[in-house]
């Protein structure tokens, strides 16, 4: 198992980590078969997602309309469980198809770490199952 680290810069972003987990791979000379990612957080999460210009603003303003304005009862701090709540709904990870050592992904498809409570240091887990 690798760990990667991927720094945050804002309270909510999304990050393309395509290119560092291909990197990933490459360095450990993986063939085929499934590259599985975890995020080791619960105010992140991970997906696939088309990057084109302003899609990722789009996809920010899409997840906070979607989370109620509740009175929240989270005793360490009910501001940000909301960033709880969406790390649930989009998910904390992605497992991906690998083809020679090259991710399989479609024309537009990224993998990214969506930050819902930063700037931090996030921490992911990859997990090469090679093909048997």
């Amino acid at each position: 198992m690798q760990h990667l680290h991927i720094k945050t810069h804002r309270k909510r972003e999304i990050v393309d980590i395509t290119d560092q987990i291909q990197s990933v791979l490459e360095k450990n000379s993986a063939a085929s078969g499934i590259c599985h990612l975890t995020v080791l957080h619960t105010t992140a999460a991970l997906t696939t997602a088309d990057l084109d210009p302003g899609t990722d603003l789009d996809m920010l303003d899409a997840f906070e309309a979607m989370i109620p304005k509740l009175r929240y009862r989270h005793p360490h701090n009910p501001a940000h469980v909301p960033d709880h709540i969406l790390s649930s709904l989009i998910g904390t990870s992605v497992a991906q198809p690998v083809e020679s050592g090259q991710l399989v992904l479609g024309t537009w498809q990224r993998i990214i770490l969506v930050e819902l409570d930063g700037p931090r240091e996030r921490e992911l887990a990859l997990t090469f199952l090679a093909e048997s």
